[in-house]
């Protein structure tokens, strides 16, 4: 087992999403898709004494974004890294499921994640292009541990039949997955922990 960068996984909202908090030594701390409870989120930070450097999304989608307007009234200049071509999700009619989420405006501060490595280099993260459930879907690599988002789950994958998903592209996203060391751990956007070497052997989205 890979030594992993230290983390702690915090299922949000009423979709179960798994936002990730994610330090270093110096006890700098970000936030991979903060898709609501945003006081819990906060919460967790102040109790760890962990400083809130940026938030990563792995893509656009209202459940994974839920929390932006709370963590950004506490944080107004802290960068929002996604990719560009899910930039258009937000505030946009389609992205949203009121009462609980609602349309979450865009950003003064939104970032391309393809930027990440060289921005945030105390982490080490690497930026995986995985269209195929958004156009924009990314996974995020550091040091050992792939925050797959809504591309991979354990046994299965991200729904390609909302606007802008697309089955032929997540097919070649996942291949691209499949070569990944076997060895590293897995925490998908939605559902339990697995492994690169479990998803190839067992995930019939994953057969070459």
């Amino acid at each position: 087992m890979p030594s992993l960068a230290p983390h702690q996984i915090m299922p949000v909202g009423s979709y179960c999403v798994n936002c990730v908090a994610l330090w270093n030594d110096a006890e700098q701390c970000v936030l991979v898709d903060p898709g609501q409870d945003s006081d819990t989120l906060l919460s967790f930070l102040d109790e760890c004494h962990l400083t809130l450097e940026a938030v990563l999304l792995t893509h656009c989608h209202f459940d994974h974004i839920g929390a932006l307007p709370g963590i950004l009234s506490r944080y107004p200049t802290l960068p929002v890294f996604a990719h560009f071509l899910d930039w258009k999700m937000f505030g946009h009619p389609l992205n949203q499921f009121p009462p609980e989420y609602p349309s979450v405006p865009r950003p003064d501060n939104l970032r391309d994640i393809l930027e990440l490595p060289k921005a945030c280099i105390g982490f080490g993260f690497t930026v995986i292009e995985t269209p195929g459930h958004t156009p924009g879907s990314v996974c995020l690599n550091c040091g050992g541990l792939l925050l797959s988002g809504d591309t991979l789950f354990a046994g299965s994958c991200g729904r390609t039949d909302f606007p802008g998903g697309n089955m032929a592209a997540m097919r070649r996203s996942l291949a691209t997955l499949a070569k990944l060391p076997p060895e590293t751990v897995v925490i998908p956007g939605h559902g339990p922990k697995t492994t690169i070497a479990d998803e190839v052997a067992n995930n019939p989205f994953m057969e070459q």
